[in-house]
């Protein structure tokens, strides 16, 4: 593609992404649809009320079975690959749910006996066997103590997800009762502890899973033995105010982060702990019934607004204002600035001043969304006298935010040790950036000490990202991955997100500033790198030899056109052709809590608009 070329194509996406604004004014994205939230989903709207919401039951099966793979098992979402988590609570929703089954079976063998164009299902024993079958291929033996183990196992020291998904299989009766005994406890009643104490508890969840800490606490006690009366006693007396903190703990709209696998986790223990009458369980059903998608499934979450908002505006860049006019560019900054918080955070107490993923009410505070936020309000500015305020607010929550390593974290500041929950270098890129671009825009109105305190966080990003870059000059992201590689890492993904914070880091500064001067060796290590992981087809996948993205080629482009425009040219002509043959594709590229595999609809579009902007200078 010649420049003209990028120019066209740029706009023709711009295009395309201004069109997709929705009637309030920004971007809702579309996360695929998640075979372990439609599992999870159904079995909670069993327990919920059986004969009330059989037909979002039905619904759910019928999609569940149509997406199975063709090696027996479900992965995450449509495009992955199967894994064992995803497959059990699949196999458990299709024990648990064999009456609605049934059903859904037979309308559908009238149906096509009617003449309809509905193809007949496979009979329900064919899809239980297929999964036996890959399950034990995968080392898995149904009904065996080992499962246990085996779960566990996957998961490690993280009982995020692997406690509930345990709990999960009891319930459904596809592990006999007495695998409880093996199941570890969760101390719900820590939960009761002002949240700024949970990091000096070894709780095993990471900060995020407070709700199922508890319901899934609960739970357990009920049914597990109870060898301490003592023990037991002073538990038995904490659930009741477990749960009224539970219940203060739950947003509006019913779902704990708006996770769906979260909040129907926490329904069905809660109900199978006698408490279906509490208002914790009637709202989370509210909350799975109304997410659930006209095609029966579910998705992981209700969107990722609030960060798909900022993805466009920052695509887009400075030409924003020649694709979408005055007053669209107003409601996107005034959607922002409503989306701060202006309270400490019902959830986690979060301190005011960040931004959350979504517009929904479940979304909490998180580092990503707040940089992101930041960096959209700089370039949406237009001396609206409120911007300059919440991005001062923004930097200093993020500042509060930052480890003692220098880096970055999602949510909690030292909460605690598991993976998600600790400092992470594209987080720490994102958030120099935002200080660095807040010093350039505001700095002479600073007051000194803020000034220092910014400055002292950019030195302390910068030791920690240096530290953290790999030999091969590599950075490996939190919340990204690719199911390829034999880690399920995505060294490209995040070397490319990081590279590209700190090229516009150190746009227009001097070489002799000392921020220039620590950021230039790291660049150098990072592009090498990058260029050295191209495919033979000109695309990038997670490293050399692994299928190409969409996604990860327009990253890749984006970090190397100013230092490698001539190998870009390939990277270039493998996203045109794509986008010829089969439009914006997405990926599931992306990790949701505890290894959950997503793909979100506008991250082709966002990232290729991106790279071109930069190719074409925009």
């Amino acid at each position: 593609m010649d420049l003209v070329n990028y120019t066209d194509r740029f706009e023709l996406l711009a295009r395309k992404l201004t069109s997709e604004l929705n009637d309030e004014g920004f971007w809702s994205g579309e996360l695929s649809s998640s075979a372990l939230a439609t599992a999870v989903s159904i079995v909670a709207l069993k327990l919920g009320d059986p004969q009330q919401l059989q037909p979002g039951i039905v619904r759910g099966l019928s999609w569940l079975t149509d997406t199975i793979n063709a090696d027996g098992g479900f992965g995450d979402s449509p495009d992955s690959l199967s894994n064992v988590s995803t497959t059990l609570l699949c196999y458990a929703a299709f024990r648990f749910c064999a009456r609605e089954f049934a059903d859904l079976y037979d309308k559908r063998r009238h149906s096509v006996a009617a003449g309809s164009d509905v193809v007949c299902m496979t009979d329900f024993s064919n899809i239980i066997c297929g999964m036996e079958q890959y399950l034990v291929r995968e080392g898995v033996e149904i009904q065996s103590d080992a499962m246990v183990a085996s779960i566990l196992g996957y998961y490690g020291k993280d009982y995020t997800f692997s406690v509930p998904i345990l709990s999960m299989l009891v319930i459904c009766k596809v592990l006999d009762a007495k695998a409880l005994e093996l199941i570890p406890r969760l101390p719900y009643e820590l939960a009761l502890l002002p949240f700024s104490l949970y990091r000096f508890f070894n709780l095993q969840v990471v900060s995020y899973a407070i709700p199922a800490l508890v319901a899934v606490g609960i739970y357990l006690f009920k049914h597990k033995s109870r060898p301490d009366p003592l023990t037991s006693f002073t538990r038995e007396k904490a659930i009741k105010p477990a749960l009224s903190k539970l219940g203060r703990m739950m947003p509006e709209s019913g779902g704990f982060l708006e996770a769906v696998p979260l909040t129907a986790f926490v329904s069905m223990c809660l109900i199978k702990s006698g408490f279906s009458d509490n208002q914790v369980v009637i709202r989370g059903i509210m909350f799975i019934k109304k997410l659930q998608r006209p095609d029966g499934s579910w998705p992981i979450d209700t969107d990722l607004s609030t960060w798909v908002t900022t993805l466009g505006i920052k695509a887009m860049g400075r030409h924003l204002s020649e694709f979408l006019p005055i007053d669209q560019r107003v409601r996107l900054r005034s959607h922002l600035l409503n989306l701060q918080y202006q309270l400490p955070h019902q959830f986690n107490n979060a301190s005011p001043g960040g931004w959350g993923w979504s517009s929904f009410s479940g979304s909490v505070p998180d580092a990503d969304d707040t940089a992101g936020a930041i960096l959209a309000l700089l370039e949406l500015e237009q001396e609206d006298p409120a911007v300059k305020p919440a991005i001062m607010n923004g930097c200093r929550w993020l500042a509060g935010l930052q480890n003692r390593d220098g880096g970055i974290p999602t949510f909690c500041k030292g909460w605690g040790r598991l993976p998600f929950d600790q400092s992470c270098a594209d987080l720490t890129g994102h958030t120099l950036l935002a200080w660095i671009k807040t010093i350039v825009r505001y700095g002479a109105q600073l007051k000194d000490s803020e000034f220092k305190k910014l400055n002292r966080g950019i030195s302390r990003a910068l030791r920690f990202l240096e530290k953290e870059q790999r030999v091969d000059g590599s950075w490996l992201p939190l919340w990204f991955g690719n199911q390829m590689t034999s880690d399920k890492t995505n060294p490209v993904y995040g070397t490319a997100r990081v590279a590209v914070y700190l090229q516009d880091a150190i746009g227009g500064m001097s070489h002799d500033n000392p921020i220039h001067g620590r950021i230039e060796p790291m660049l150098a290590c990072a592009v090498s790198f990058l260029a050295g992981e191209q495919n033979e087809d000109g695309s990038w996948g997670a490293g050399r030899g692994v299928q190409g993205s969409m996604e990860e080629t327009a990253l890749a482009l984006s970090a190397l056109i100013v230092t490698s425009p001539d190998r870009c040219k390939d990277g270039f002509a493998w996203l045109d052709h794509e986008f010829q043959e089969k439009g914006l594709p997405a990926k599931p590229i992306g990790l949701y809590f505890a290894s959950l595999w997503y793909s979100e609809r506008m991250y082709p579009m966002v990232y290729y608009l991106e790279a071109l902007r930069r190719a074409g200078k925009y």
